[in-house]
């Protein structure tokens, strides 16, 4: 037998366990050579963790694969609603009804589409750290700190539009940026779990607020009311509705758009082009896949996880700002809060892709907004936080069966071609002797 027939590597075993090592190996840039033996193909699915899967968003590559898993799990995520919504007793087709019905109302669309900026801010928060497999669970605390010192900023100085808007929007990034740096700062040099300081940091962002927010620092007591807020943002600070381009091109609806929208879709494209097209985002995939990888690559992992959490705090800063310049024009004690938690489901639901997260993000504000309706038809309210949690199960756990699928293909494709190499070589050295 000839040494080209030694040398050939057996093919792998059909049930090859997702492991870590061939994370490394066939990941985005980080350890081709080592993986070019063992790992699948650069064009298949990764072979990583599921846990690291579920993060990074990674799913079928097939383009049926990508439309059909997605229809599946919402067909799924329907029949358990349904099936929910008739234990409790209701009606499941006229409750669906209804809330279709009251969805598409022109009040509601307005509703759905300013519920739909601020969940999607959130979750691309949210998604720039899952991205590197880091768990930005500060996300709440890092928005509602941010409005609420720009909000205190913008109250307290008057300059010319577009200053004015700028200097919230600016004043908010900075301080999101900065209170996310604490937790990437602590993970490198002391080896804290973002995790853990993440959701410490959020309360204390809530102690800081709840102490700042009082008539003796820095907001005012609303007259007729026990409502404390900050001082108003003057005229100049404030960014009108998107009503009148709206009804430029034929579109009238009754309520206020968020004027930041744009915005909200400018931070999508400009997050996907970052991770998809630049050094930043090689940098930033490779570090959070492996960091030995990334070490291999010529990437310091440890900077990359500070910039990566700046970066996702900078974003946070932006959730709370289409509602503060928008609509309420102060943070008092009705700011929206929570949103921070509400992104992480949109981001997973999303698959941490700006169109996906889009439509997860319309998705949500749709049955948050047709959730009052339920009542009409005898069903609580409350149904639809179980809905939600339904959907993102759902998708979760169907995108990784059929990404486990696709793999087992691809693996049994590359066992018959290393089978097939390993006949060739046999009958070369054969006709050789």
């Amino acid at each position: 037998m000839s040494d080209g027939a030694k040398d050939t590597p057996p093919p792998p075993a059909d049930d090859a366990p997702e492991t870590a090592s061939g994370a490394e190996s066939s990941g985005d840039g980080g350890g081709e050579k080592e993986g070019a033996a063992s790992g699948p193909p650069k064009d298949g699915p990764e072979t990583v963790p599921s846990w690291k899967a579920m993060l990074r968003g990674l799913g079928p590559r097939g383009l049926g694969l990508k439309i059909g898993a997605p229809v599946l799990a919402l067909l799924i995520s329907l029949g358990i609603t349904m099936i929910l919504l008739r234990i409790t007793g209701a009606d499941p087709v006229s409750s669906i009804k209804s809330m279709i019905d009251y969805g598409t109302t022109e009040n509601s669309i307005v509703d759905i589409l300013n519920r739909a900026t601020r969940y999607y801010l959130s979750a691309v928060a949210v998604a720039i750290g899952f991205r590197m497999a880091l768990l930005n669970i500060g996300v709440d605390g890092q928005y509602r700190l941010a409005a609420f010192l720009a909000a205190a900023l913008g109250g307290a100085v008057t300059l010319p539009a577009p200053l004015g808007q700028m200097l919230v929007i600016v004043a908010a990034m900075v301080v999101g940026g900065l209170w996310a740096a604490i937790a990437g700062v602590l993970k490198v040099t002391r080896g804290v779990s973002e995790v853990l300081s993440t959701i410490m940091l959020n309360a204390i962002a809530t102690g800081l607020i709840a102490y700042l927010l009082n008539d003796k620092r820095l907001a005012d007591v609303r007259p007729g009311s026990n409502n404390v807020a900050t001082p108003q943002i003057p005229e100049s600070g404030r960014v009108g509705g998107l009503n009148g381009f709206l009804s430029s091109i034929g579109i009238d609806l009754p309520g206020d758009v968020y004027g930041l929208l744009p915005l909200a879709i400018v931070v999508g494209i400009v997050f996907w082009v970052v991770i998809n097209h630049t050094r930043f985002g090689f940098d930033l995939k490779v570090s959070g896949l492996s960091s030995s990888a990334a070490q291999a690559s010529g990437v310091n992992a440890r900077r990359m996880i500070v910039y990566t959490m700046v970066a996702s705090g900078v974003v946070a800063g932006l959730i709370g700002m289409p509602e503060l310049l928008g609509a309420s024009y102060e943070y008092s004690l009705n700011f929206p809060a929570g949103l921070g938690f509400t992104g992480i489901t949109v981001a997973l639901l999303g698959r941490n892709h700006p169109a996906g997260i889009a439509l997860a993000a319309l998705l949500f504000a749709f049955l948050d907004q047709t959730s009052d309706v339920l009542q009409e038809v005898d069903v609580p309210k409350e149904i639809v936080g179980v809905m939600q949690g339904v959907v993102v199960l759902t998708v979760v756990i169907v995108y990784e069966l059929v990404r486990r699928w696709e793999i087992r293909l691809q693996q049994r494709a590359v066992a018959a071609e290393l089978a097939t190499g390993h006949d060739l070589a046999r009958e070369a050295a054969g006709s050789a002797s």
